[in-house]
């Protein structure tokens, strides 16, 4: 990138022209899916439903710089969208099921997975934004310079 511009160049991840120590991507995200610090393992990611932890309680990892935002909601149709729509689709060829049946079945199933789902990948996405170095969990400020 030109040094004119006041533009620096940012680079997520840690490889051995970044001279940050890669982070173990898949480790990471298995540890957020099961809903436990992505550094070590062993501390809650969550306090609440949805809500994590600012810092990790037995390593002490800071945590609040994640920004999952609204990703995990998207995943989480994603993959209820399709885990029903196939079920649904397999079920229609193979039965005969009544409108209302329909609606037994796959309005508290589609509901089920999606609460279901939430919080492992809410916990997927902060695994994968630390193992990439991604906003605050590069060690540097995280903040959003003023448009001029």
């Amino acid at each position: 990138m030109p040094k004119g511009l006041g533009v620096e160049e940012q680079v997520f991840g840690g490889e051995h022209h970044s001279g940050r120590v890669a982070r173990p991507l898949w480790t990471a995200i298995k540890r957020g899916l099961l809903g436990r610090c992505p550094h070590c393992g062993e501390g809650k990611l969550f306090y609440a439903f949805t809500k994590s932890v600012d810092k990790c309680s037995v390593c002490g990892e800071e945590l609040h710089h994640h920004r999952a935002d609204d990703l995990p909601a998207y995943l989480v149709i994603v993959i209820v969208g399709h885990i029903v729509v196939g079920a649904f689709m397999g079920v229609e060829a193979t039965s005969t099921l009544t409108l209302w049946q329909h609606a037994l079945i796959w309005v508290p199933l589609t509901f089920g997975l999606a609460v279901a789902l939430l919080q492992p990948v809410k916990g997927a996405v902060i695994g994968l934004q630390w193992a990439l170095y991604m906003h605050g969990f590069s060690g540097e400020k995280d903040e959003l310079e003023p448009h001029s």
